[in-house]
């Protein structure tokens, strides 16, 4: 299980009012079928292998319906789980339990993905120098929530957007005229935020190292490429790859040395985990 703080209270709340406002609007037409009076208890299972993760996003979309819901966690958060695992049980008004599902398991079927998904590829590359790092091909609205999934899942964060670090691109470059004029440029902009720059080719990196960036991006090289940008490197400036890394490649890109793997796929391409919520009326007249 890995440890991950969690993004601000405010935040969490924000996204779950934003959440059930979308989902319930001027009321739950369905959910006025049941009694106002009577209570459930509801277990929530996950169908397939996972990573938990998502606690306190699920907890709050019941607790905003009703504080009197009593939740109780089964296992912890970031903890491996076997498949048709009950990790949830939650207790209280049945139109609370009802209402509050569907945002709920959404929650915790995309926090849990992301997770799911960052673990397998931190433990891909355990034993060497690499990190595995997400980036901001994430869900609008949800950065904050799918970075700490990447955390729980024992990957690293990239950049949380395009105000706490500097990313040098193609277009950036071309710009500012040159590789050293960009360099240069972002030094005296960023202060003491990280500097990074984007390379195509070994010449572009040859211009990147001679001015010292805190780390290069080397985006599509060949394997060929790899070995000898971590030769010429020698340590001098952190080096991250990225492009085309799909999980096949990851193990062999990071036996080479690089310091850093960025990954779209662990917030881009992640596939909602099966989950379900079944539910026991326990007042009954």
């Amino acid at each position: 299980m890995t440890e991950a703080a969690l993004p601000e209270a405010d935040l969490i709340e924000s996204d779950v009012r934003r959440a059930l406002a979308e989902d319930i609007g001027s009321g739950d037409l369905t959910a006025q079928l049941l009694p106002a009076d009577e209570t459930a208890v509801a277990r929530v299972l996950t169908r397939e292998p996972a990573v938990l993760c998502g606690q306190a996003w699920a907890e709050a979309c019941f607790r905003q319906l009703d504080a009197s819901v009593d939740v109780r966690w089964l296992c912890a958060e970031g903890a491996d789980l076997a498949a048709n695992t009950v990790f949830l049980e939650v207790r209280g008004p049945v139109r609370a339990l009802v209402s509050a599902e569907r945002c709920a398991l959404n929650f915790l079927q995309t926090l849990m993905a992301t997770a799911t998904v960052a673990r397998q590829y931190a433990q891909a590359v355990a034993g060497t120098q690499t990190r595995i790092l997400d980036t901001r091909k994430t869900l609008p609205g949800l950065r904050q929530a799918q970075k700490y999934a990447v955390r729980v899942g024992g990957a690293s964060n990239h950049r949380v957007g395009l105000f706490d670090a500097v990313l040098i691109k193609e277009n950036h470059i071309a710009a500012a005229g040159s590789i050293a004029a960009a360099i240069r440029r972002a030094r005296e902009l960023a202060g003491t935020r990280l500097v990074e720059i984007e390379v195509e080719s070994l010449a572009e990196l040859d211009a990147a190292l001679a001015e010292r960036p805190d780390r290069i991006m080397l985006d599509e090289f060949s394997r060929e490429d790899l070995v000898e940008a971590v030769a010429r490197t020698r340590g001098r400036v952190a080096l991250e790859v990225s492009g085309s890394m799909t999980f096949e490649r990851i193990a062999d890109v990071a036996a080479l040395g690089v310091d850093f793997i960025s990954v779209g796929a662990l917030t881009k391409h992640v596939r909602a985990i099966d989950l379900s919520m079944r539910l026991e009326r326990t007042d009954r007249p």
